[in-house]
């Protein structure tokens, strides 16, 4: 769970409060993509505000209502019910134009009509999200992230989905929890966050960071004698030619430590001394000889010798 702190500062100044008449209207409302106009307006998908027809302008302004716009808007056929500020008033009369993520939450298909009213909002202390995807986790700093990408919003409603583009891919978080109220404003805020579990998040699984390796026990080098030892000289028992049985049982051969077909192991070994064996028995002398005499022989260097010696013609 994480947590940060940090401030939105959009206007510079606030209307003082005072008494308030209420707009509500019904508009058809339609995702951003059918907004006409050579502009593109990707910007409005990437926050929480709404385009709505000049004709809100001249009714808001004749309103003595308290900045900033704040709106709610309701589905009344699906009792879904959300929170936004407004972007601008460049709408056809009687459209106005939403996220397509709000258009989701309120179950609201293109055409649809919603009911926009304007309200007052507390603000925001603390506010809890959840991510929708692990793929939240691989951002490198989150918290600036969602710091940046709450700025394109005017106020939270706890149960929402919202949002954010991040290196040109959408992430979605839902509003788990919002004080002081279910509804609030975030704007000129220092609101506490906090970070959910991502949804899908499985927690990786702790392993020790000592394990303990089996050490090999050492045992008597007599202990091995059970052991395959392959073939041994003279181990066998002996037979008469007559047929009777020796009166002498075969002892079999004492079983040496050299005998032992483990490795070579090294008996001088000492701790903190690293030995490089390079012949683990010392060639005789004789064979050493033998060896040079092969590498100096020479082929065809030898002399003829004739059986019949020839006498010189005189």
């Amino acid at each position: 769970m994480m947590e940060t702190n940090f401030s939105f500062h959009v206007y510079d100044h606030q209307m003082p409060r005072g008494f308030q008449n209420r707009f509500s209207t019904q508009y058809r409302c339609y995702s951003v993509s059918m907004l006409a106009g050579p502009n593109d307006r990707s910007d409005v998908e990437k926050g929480g505000k709404i385009i709505m027809p000049p004709s809100a302008l001249d009714q808001l302004s004749r309103l003595n209502i308290t900045y900033p716009m704040l709106f709610k808007l309701t589905n009344k056929n699906s009792d879904r019910m959300t929170h936004c500020g407004v972007l601008e008033f460049v709408a056809d009369e009687g459209i106005c134009y939403l996220p397509h993520w709000m258009m989701q939450n309120l179950l609201l298909e293109e055409g649809g009509l919603v009911q926009v009213e304007s309200v007052n909002l507390m603000v925001a202390t603390y506010s809890k999200f959840q991510p929708q995807s692990p793929d939240f986790l691989d951002i490198t700093n989150p918290k600036a992230v969602l710091e940046n990408a709450l700025r394109n919003f005017a106020c939270l409603t706890t149960g929402d989905v919202i949002a954010i583009n991040y290196n040109e891919k959408i992430y979605e978080l839902r509003v788990m929890e919002t004080k002081p109220d279910k509804a609030v404003s975030i704007i000129e805020c220092d609101m506490n966050v906090d970070f959910d579990a991502p949804l899908g998040y499985k927690e990786p699984e702790r392993r020790p960071q000592h394990q303990e390796e089996p050490t090999e026990e050492e045992g008597d080098p007599s202990s091995y004698a059970d052991m395959d030892m392959g073939f041994r000289a003279f181990t066998g028992s002996g037979n008469r030619l007559d047929g009777k049985t020796k009166g002498i049982e075969p002892s079999p051969a004492p079983l040496c430590p050299s005998d032992i077909k483990r490795g070579i192991p090294n008996y001088d070994f000492k701790v903190g001394r690293i030995t490089f064996i390079r012949n683990s028995r010392p060639v005789p002398r004789k064979f050493a000889e033998d060896d040079d005499a092969l590498n100096r022989f020479i082929a065809f260097s030898g002399e003829g010798q004739s059986l019949r010696k020839k006498g010189r013609k005189p």
